[in-house]
């Protein structure tokens, strides 16, 4: 499998004009220490945000989910795999549940993960409901026809996947916050520690600084 690892690839989703990655700022800058402190999370700053995107696929209990109603007013991280890959979406998913189950109950409810599958013809419900409860029954999985997926694929900005017999899938997680702007991309490579800190953060970001 081929995927989009690096967090260059991000790039991808929007032209330079309407998709830029906030950089740290050098020392002896002049940026307001409340706009540095927006800087301390492991995954890359949007600048300007993405917006949550409207798709409508089917859930593994075989119920139409609308994207953007049924996930309003939570932390939602969005990401785009297939469960036959061998690397990056365990990963990913296995290290976001462990972090999850680890936070308080009242922070982990204000988050809403939605998995969707870029290889309907093999992640049927059953599968994918399976794979997913692996890492957290309350992960929420999705899958319609490849035109379906490859539209909500274009409405969240991120490259359509390719395949088969591999697939090529964009390797990030988008978060969106709960004023349902994509404020934060999270690359392979981000790890359970990374999202323990970053995770009680998002819960609670307002953005209005």
């Amino acid at each position: 499998m081929h995927c989009f690892h690096l967090f260059a690839a991000a790039l991808l989703i929007a032209p330079a004009a309407e998709f830029g990655l906030a950089q740290a700022p050098a020392a002896g800058s002049d940026t307001h220490p409340e706009d540095r402190a927006k800087l301390v999370y492991h995954g890359g700053l949007v600048s300007p945000p993405l917006p949550k995107p409207q798709f409508t696929l089917t859930d593994t209990s075989g119920i139409p989910f609308d994207f953007r109603s049924k996930t309003d007013g939570y932390v939602t991280l969005l990401f785009f795999g297939y469960t036959n890959c061998a690397d990056v979406c365990p990963m990913h998913m296995s290290y976001l549940g462990s972090a999850l189950k680890r936070l308080p109950k009242n922070v982990a409810g204000r988050f809403k993960v939605v998995f969707v599958t870029t290889d309907p013809d093999r992640d049927n419900p059953r599968t994918l409901r399976a794979w997913l409860n692996n890492f957290d029954s309350d992960f929420i999985g999705l899958s319609g026809t490849v035109a379906e997926i490859r539209a909500a694929q274009s409405a969240a900005g991120v490259p359509a996947a390719k395949g088969p017999p591999s697939y090529d899938h964009a390797a990030f997680i988008v978060a969106y916050s709960a004023d349902n702007l994509g404020h934060l991309v999270y690359p392979s490579g981000i790890s359970e520690a990374d999202w323990l800190q970053d995770l009680p953060q998002l819960a609670k970001e307002t953005w209005s600084r």
